[in-house]
This record gives structure tokens, sequence and C-alpha cells, in this order.
């Protein structure tokens, strides 16, 4: 028991192994996008098809992260990890084998990154529940993961860039398959500590389990406030930001502008999560909601064509703004929901949160014709003080307390131990804390 109570760093041999199987995976997030454009278009394709073969696998995960949520439950989630980066592995090695060949077909394509986009949702859903079984100070090893995804997202487009130009999309390609290798040898090495049993292990059925993970994120008003807040800056921020901001610096300074607007941004991101490193507040998530009205700073940037510099200085600003956000969130699902369900919290999480990314990216086009990109990107940064406000609003996410300890504890010693006495308590409710 004194050895199961005893702090775990944040830097042992195992959190470093998921740490860098982390920043393997965001370095191939962020290598695919220009692989895909530089290879399709430079076989005759247009953006459509560029956008299509994009669409093909975030749909497929986007619609089955959920179940994989139950899955992670209910086996492995650290073999279920290993086994989605092999597939993506043999998959991405596949395509770049299909453009060294010359032989690109669209869709070939998209089927491939059907086939991603499944490997995804089963693996995503178990990255949540690894970090609080590594690391007892779990803002810490978030606010370290976060660093490491921002470097690679500052690293990847570049060293994409320079694939593409000094050897092929092939070789991009092949680059991507290379970190879903690492990222399992990894994995493989990884010793995780036993997985609290989950609903599951009571006999409970694949579709059982989905309707207690359903239960247990409607129960927590901190969690689906957050998530229907969210949908509404995915539409009118997040969303449009993204294709705008590109379209209007290329368009009036060109793509290295552009190149430097975007660097900035993972900047900001690394200094945000170095800021959470250091930040321990009480209430987490009201600390969150203050830095994310530092959003507002790069599309009202952009949209009031301030200059470069001055684009780039609001981007740094915002991505240290959204980072410190980012962590604080991760923490406090982490450490505030059961292991036993942990995965399937997350796995709702996340299907939230980007269920609506793609309506306001469809709507950003229509908009821009509309309004003009440049005043839809001030009403993003107007609606990034208007979301923050509204978290900020809510009493079950302002005033929920920090849990230090991850919620594996509580979650199974309750059922365990003996009570002193023989009344039932009351029901514990984190979201009123």
């Amino acid at each position: 028991m004194a050895a199961e109570r005893a702090p775990r760093p944040v830097w042992s041999r195992d959190f470093a192994l998921f740490f860098v199987a982390r920043a393997l995976a965001r370095l191939g997030d962020t290598i695919l996008p220009v692989a895909l454009a530089a290879g399709l278009l430079q076989y005759g394709y247009g953006v459509g098809a560029v956008g299509l073969a994009m669409a093909a696998s975030a749909a497929p995960f986007a619609g089955l992260v959920v179940f994989g949520g139950v899955i992670a439950d209910r086996f492995s989630t650290r073999k279920l990890m290993i086994g989605a980066d092999l597939v993506r592995l043999v998959t991405q090695a596949l395509t770049a084998g299909l453009f060294f060949a010359g032989h690109v077909v669209l869709w070939q394509i998209c089927v491939i990154g059907a086939v991603n986009g499944v490997a995804g949702a089963v693996f995503q859903p178990g990255v949540a529940s690894t970090v609080p079984r590594l690391a007892t100070d779990v803002q810490g090893a978030n606010g370290a993961i976060r660093i490491a995804e921002s470097a690679a997202q500052l690293a990847g487009p570049a060293l994409a860039g320079l694939l593409v130009a000094f050897a092929s999309a092939g070789a991009v390609f092949a680059a991507h398959a290379g970190t879903y290798a690492l990222s399992a040898l990894c994995l493989l090495l990884l010793r995780l500590p036993p997985a609290v049993p989950g609903n599951h292990a009571q006999g409970g059925t694949f579709r059982a389990d989905l309707v207690v993970g359903w239960r247990e994120f409607r129960s927590r008003t901190w969690l689906w406030g957050v998530i229907v807040i969210w949908c509404v800056y995915m539409i009118f921020c997040w969303g449009p930001t993204v294709p705008l901001v590109a379209t209007e610096v290329v368009q009036q300074y060109g793509p290295r502008a552009y190149g430097l607007v975007n660097s900035a941004l993972g900047a900001g991101t690394v200094i945000g999560g170095l800021i959470a490193l250091r930040l321990r507040p009480r209430r987490m998530l009201r600390v969150g909601a203050i830095a994310l009205f530092a959003f507002a700073c790069f599309p009202a940037a952009v949209g009031a064509g301030l200059g470069v510099w001055a684009m780039s200085a609001g981007a740094v600003i915002a991505g240290a703004g959204l980072s410190v956000w980012g962590v604080m969130w991760a923490t406090s699902v982490q450490t505030q929901v059961a292991p036993d369900v942990l995965n399937r919290i997350h796995a709702y999480d996340v299907a939230g949160s980007l269920a609506m990314m793609p309506v306001g990216q469809a709507l950003a086009g229509p908009a821009a014709t509309l309004l003009g990109a440049d005043h839809v990107l001030l009403v993003a940064g107007l609606m990034t003080l208007v979301v923050a406000t509204a978290l900020l609003s809510v009493p079950a996410i302002r005033g929920l307390v920090r849990v230090d300890t991850p919620a594996s504890a509580s979650a199974s010693a309750l059922v365990a131990r003996p009570r002193p006495t023989a009344a039932k308590p009351a029901p514990v409710r984190r979201d009123h804390r």
C-alpha cells in the first residue's frame, strides 16, 4: 500500500518513453498535411482532392473515437496503441510505395486515410489514462507533453518541406511511417502500472459500457458544459481562423510570412506549456479560461491587418493562452474522472471538441465572401472573448477545485475499503466542489 501511494516523479524512464512517443506522433501529424498537399498537387489533383483525402481520415476518427474509448477501457491501452501505430506504419509505408512508384489514385489514398482514421480512434483514448499512470504530478506531465508536441509542431512542416524540396512526396510519407515505427517501439518498451478494472469486469456488454460512459460524461456539469461551449469556439473561432489566416497572410504577404506567423503560434504554445508547468492554481479551469482570452489576439491581429510582426506577436500570445488552457483542461479531466471510465470520457471529450471544427471551416468561405475575411477574423477574436466569458460564467466550471492525486485511488478504494459506519455516504459530485 505504501509503495502504491509513493509519488511517481514526472521524469522517469517510462514517462520519457511516452514523452518521445507523443512528440513523434505530433511530428507525424504535422508532416501529413504537407505530404498530402505536395503529393496530390504534383500528380495533377486539385485543392478539393487534398481536402477530400484529409477528410477521409478525419471523418472515421471523429465518428469512431467514442467506440475506441470503450475498447480502450476493456483491453490493454498500451497494446491497443502499439497495434494502432503498427497499422499506420503499414498504411503509410504503402502510401510511400505508391508515390515512389508513381501510381497515385485518389480513392486509394482515401481508403488508406480511412484506415488511419480508424486506427487513430483506437489509439487516442488511451493517451488520457496513460499520463496519470506514469506520474503523480499529472499537471507537470501534461505541461511537458504539451511542450514536446508544440516543438514537434514547429519542426514538422519544416522537415516535410525539406523532404519535398530535396527528395519527393514519397520520402515524406516514408518519414511519416518512420514516426509510427519509433512511437510503437517506445510504447513497446513502456512499463505501465496495473490499470484499475473497468465496469466491464462486472460482466457489462459493449453497449452497456458505452451507456455507462455517456452517463458518467453527462453527470459532470463542468465536463459537458465545457464541451458545449467548446463547440461554439470551434464554429466561430478556431474553425474559421485556420483557413482564413492562411489565406489572408499568404495573399497579402506571401507564404514565408505565413510560415513565420505559424511558427510564432507554435512558439507561443511552447511558452504556454512552460508557464503551465509552474502554475498550480486551486481552480484550474478558471485560470485556463482566463488564459483563453489571449487567443483573441491571433485572429484579431490578422483581421485588423496589423503587419507581419504584429500578427506574429499576437500568435505568440494566443498560442501561450491556448496552451495553458489545454494543460489545465487535460489535467482536470485526468484527475477528476475515475480511471475505469477515463478512456470513455476522454473519447467523448475528443469527439465533442472536434465535431464542430469542420462546420466552422466549411462556413469560413461563405462567411468571408459575404462579410470579408478580415471582418470574419475580427468576429472570431470577439467570439473568443465571448467563449472565455461563458466558461467563467458557469459555476461548475469556474468553481471546480483541483485534485492533486489522480482519481484512481479514490475510485477503486471506495469500493474495496470498509466504511467506518454502516450508513451509506452521499455521492460525491466533483463538479460542485
